[in-house]
């Protein structure tokens, strides 16, 4: 006969590793959903913040691209030319992107009066602050790492949640896919914290999925799988850990701004005209970057930085000639690439325009709601310490359930690592230090209540 308390242990298990994930996730939830619902709203605040530069008179004649360079460089002496951000329109300053002792400088130069509008350090503008706070907090590796602790806790977090919120013995949709307004404080917030947490559980997951290519830890962890597997082609084209890859970084291909470019070739007089001639045609989605050859001889690059990646492609151009040496475009990428791509793109809210951008940012606000009605809950209910629940006993681990935590440590090894770390730390305390282990709930308190 079926142990009739097994059910009930279960659920306690479920719910404490919820209330331990909670616990530590809650900060970084709030904070990664307000971070990255800014982000979401780059293209709209990059535009509002380029205003001064744009709809520039178009008197006169435009200054060929050798000129403007040439007054990029003397705004910053001593610097090299990295990118040229090939213009979308008549009337806007151009902007050009030069490299002094490893480190991108954006200035803005009037095409026609080659009056230099503003010098701006790549990693100081707006949107990148914004980037490296919603992806290190500005702490470097340490800040990736800790981000992407708490990406996979949140995984457990929403996974139990949707466990506890399983509808056992109830009919009705009420407190299941909309909450009951007439039961009291306590059942509105239990309500809304899981009414919120089974809308928001699908697109969340998404977007922690698709984030995990730029943590430091899975990005690298993904980088050494791939070459084991022999499915690495080419560099990728989105960061790690705040920086794009080594391999990118020294040779400087990369799209982006890592600020890692390496010194390169001499510019040769009239050559990146007769690259941009030969781009214009070509239909690159913009932005397009051109940068200059590492070494002489070698082609110049024309590539889009379009944040819709599925768009991108790169093309090599014979400056010396003009003749096309070769063009890459998304579908020339390996699927991972593709996958990892696409999945980028949604998670920028770039794939399907101005819809993306708002069904991520309500999938973001949907978190701040759980997050917060989480702590209101646990405000409300918590009796001592803590306020965990109480761990009735060692729960039975059945096979599945061992084998969804394994598949998941193996998919995300900073959750089998930190996983492994709290079973040890729980036990020790547990065990061995009473009054600590009464505040965590591993032991029940003696004083009445």
């Amino acid at each position: 006969m079926a142990n009739p308390a097994r059910p009930q242990l279960s659920y306690n298990a479920v719910w404490r590793w919820h209330f331990y994930a909670g616990v530590f996730c809650v900060p970084f939830v709030i904070w990664l959903a307000l971070t990255g619902t800014i982000y979401l709203w780059k293209p709209q605040i990059e535009a509002w913040l380029d205003q001064p530069y744009t709809h520039l008179p178009t008197t006169g004649p435009t200054a060929s691209p050798d000129a403007q360079v040439a007054a990029a460089l003397r705004a910053v002496p001593g610097s090299t030319l990295h990118k040229y951000v090939l213009p979308e329109r008549p009337d806007e300053a151009v902007r050009i992107l030069v490299t002094k002792d490893r480190q991108d400088q954006r200035v803005y130069v009037d095409p026609r009066s080659l009056a230099v509008l503003s010098v701006v350090s790549e990693e100081q503008r707006p949107m990148r602050l914004i980037f490296h706070l919603h992806g290190e907090l500005l702490a470097g590796a340490f800040g990736s790492y800790m981000v992407e602790i708490a990406a996979c806790w949140t995984i457990v977090m929403l996974l139990t949640g949707l466990y506890l919120w399983w509808p056992r013995g109830r009919s009705g949709l009420a407190g299941v896919l909309y909450p009951r307004l007439a039961g009291g404080r306590r059942v509105f917030w239990r309500d809304l914290h899981a009414v919120s947490g089974i809308w928001v559980s699908l697109f969340a997951l998404a977007l922690i999925l698709t984030g995990l290519p730029w943590a430091k830890g899975w990005g690298n962890y993904l980088t050494e799988i791939r070459q084991l597997t022999g499915t690495a082609r080419g560099p990728v084209d989105w960061t790690i850990g705040g920086k794009p890859p080594q391999a990118e970084a020294m040779s400087g291909d990369h799209a982006g701004h890592g600020g890692m470019a390496m010194p390169r070739a001499p510019i040769v007089s009239g050559e990146l005209a007769r690259v941009i001639g030969v781009v214009r045609p070509l239909a690159v989605a913009p932005p397009v970057l051109i940068s200059p050859p590492m070494r002489p001889g070698d082609p110049w690059t024309a590539a889009s930085d379009a944040a819709n990646r599925p768009l991108r492609s790169t093309v090599k151009i014979d400056g010396r000639t003009g003749t096309v040496i070769s063009r890459e475009g998304f579908a020339q990428r390996h699927w991972i690439d593709q996958t990892i791509g696409y999945g980028v793109a949604g998670h920028e809210g770039a794939l399907f325009g101005l819809a993306n951008q708002l069904l991520g940012t309500v999938t973001a606000l949907l978190l701040v709601v759980l997050a917060v009605s989480g702590v209101v809950m646990w405000w409300r209910r918590r009796h001592v310490g803590l306020g965990a629940p109480i761990a009735l006993s060692r729960p039975r681990l059945g096979a599945g359930l061992a084998i969804a935590i394994l598949a998941l440590a193996l998919y995300l090894p900073l959750f089998g690592l930190t996983l492994i770390a709290v079973l040890v730390a729980e036990r020790v305390v547990g065990r061995w230090m009473p009054g600590p282990a009464i505040w965590l709930g591993l032991r029940a308190s003696l004083a009445p209540r």
